[in-house]
């Protein structure tokens, strides 16, 4: 996917997002079942963050990490006591989502994509992975978005699917880098011979996963795992991102092998 494709989706699905955490339910704020733990109000306040984290590297093109420090957030621009809710996870369970936060994120979701629009998607700054690059940050953002768009609507029981080509391209990027990241961070086991092919129903897509003792190898190719699923992009990517179960896909072989799935890839 180009620049153009990226922001699209990232504008669609942050719309979309704004729009369903506006809903008005009972009670006041809806669990998000996808996210343990968090209701709408964290979610979008989550959301909200995270982009006006990533237009900040990308403004002041930073090339190192920059530590977050909790007596340094004005550049988040978010007032007391929301700020506070934030940084806890303290949000109400028994109050409407303030009209405040959901202008807060709409303006930071508008800033990000202005930032990434007037930048070059080859510059050089800092991501947590080997791409230093704020291409990289496009393409994560966009993904992201899309994903937590589909867990506020999870809220309401009215899911869309993740636009096809974004979900096939974030299959890529969850296997380049998620995979690996996910594996050092959680310092997760070796591998012993697993082996998964994941293969795309609409459209072009095959990806062959194996575990071996010495590290993970990863091709785009057809091929014959000990389990392999079937879906659609979307499904693949829900699934790999632990939002929906492969029984609602097409499952061949040893499908006991799904839950070792996400032991050798821990989740965040």
């Amino acid at each position: 996917m180009d620049k153009a494709a990226y922001l699209t989706t990232f504008r669609t699905d942050t719309a979309a997002l704004l729009a369903t955490a506006r809903l008005k339910t009972d009670p006041p704020v809806p669990d998000v079942p996808s996210c343990p733990g968090w209701n709408m109000t964290d979610l979008v306040l989550h959301l909200g963050g995270v982009h006006r984290h990533a237009a900040r590297i990308v403004r002041e093109q930073q090339r190192e990490p920059v530590p977050i420090l909790r007596e340094d957030l004005g550049w988040l621009g978010l007032e007391h006591p929301y700020l506070h809710w934030l940084m806890t996870g303290q949000a109400p369970r028994d109050a409407p989502l303030p009209p405040e936060v959901l202008a807060w994120f709409d303006r930071g979701a508008s800033e990000l994509e202005h930032v990434f629009r007037e930048a070059d998607v080859d510059e050089p700054v800092w991501t947590w992975s080997s791409d230093k690059r704020v291409g990289f940050l496009l393409r994560t953002q966009a993904i992201e978005a899309a994903v937590h768009r589909w867990d506020a609507q999870l809220a309401h029981d009215a899911t869309g699917p993740i636009d096809a080509e974004l979900a096939a391209d974030g299959i890529d990027h969850t296997f380049e880098y998620m995979l690996p990241a996910r594996r050092e961070w959680a310092e997760a086991p070796a591998g012993s011979g697993e082996t998964y092919h994941f293969h795309r129903t609409d459209g072009p897509g095959e990806w062959m996963v194996r575990f071996h003792p010495d590290g993970v190898e990863v091709t785009r190719e057809h091929g014959k795992g000990n389990v392999a699923v079937r879906g659609t992009a979307s499904d693949l990517l829900l699934f790999l991102w632990q939002r929906v179960s492969a029984s609602q896909m097409e499952v061949f072989g040893d499908a006991a092998l799904l839950d070792r799935y996400f032991h050798l890839v821990p989740p965040r």
